[in-house]
């Protein structure tokens, strides 16, 4: 359901990390970047996971003082659930098939059970790319289900569903500029 009206920013019964806590995440992880892979002969490329990580990467990008490729891919766990569906889709991938002379930054907007990034970096993996390193604006260890733990983290939050700064509730919410806990009445179980 679109929502068409302001009354959507009192949905969230919380904010979590505000703009100004999200804006001094990315700084810092921009310079775990930039200490990560200065001096690398690889052309690194952000590989962003759309539609959610957008607003973070755009912002990380920004922030890192290093040449870098921009690729997406579109991969889907969720749908219109607030729960993974334990198995990855790969909607939109990348155009280059040789990946052999690259460092790929994989940018997610957060990690639940672990499962989406898992698979998805043993897939660039696989095909043969010099690195893989994964980087999340937000972690969840406590909903992990498989064994993985990101590179670059901006923050672990606790078990709430959130929205916010590209995260969404089918497709809503992605506009605010801060990570909300969504009220429980807003989305059925």
């Amino acid at each position: 359901m679109l929502k068409n009206d302001a009354s959507f920013i009192n949905d969230c019964k919380e904010i979590l990390i505000s703009a100004e806590e999200i804006d001094a995440m990315t700084t810092r992880l921009a310079r775990e970047i930039e200490d990560t892979y200065a001096g690398s002969p690889h052309p690194l490329v952000m590989v962003v996971i759309l539609k959610g990580s957008m607003p973070f990467a755009a912002d990380l990008m920004a922030k890192i003082k290093l040449p870098l490729r921009l690729e997406f891919m579109k991969v889907s766990s969720y749908g219109a659930s607030t729960k993974s569906l334990g198995e990855i889709r790969i909607h939109l991938d990348l155009p280059q098939g040789d990946l052999s002379d690259t460092d790929l930054l994989v940018v997610e907007d957060i990690i639940d059970s672990g499962r989406t990034l898992s698979r998805l970096t043993q897939n660039l993996l696989n095909r043969n790319a010099h690195s893989v390193r994964t980087c999340t604006l937000l972690d969840k260890p406590s909903r992990r289900e498989v064994d993985f733990v990101p590179d670059f983290c901006g923050t672990q939050i606790p078990d709430e569903f959130v929205v916010g700064y590209g995260l969404d509730y089918a497709e809503d919410y992605r506009n605010l500029p801060y990570i909300g806990v969504l009220k429980e009445e807003v989305y059925p179980k």
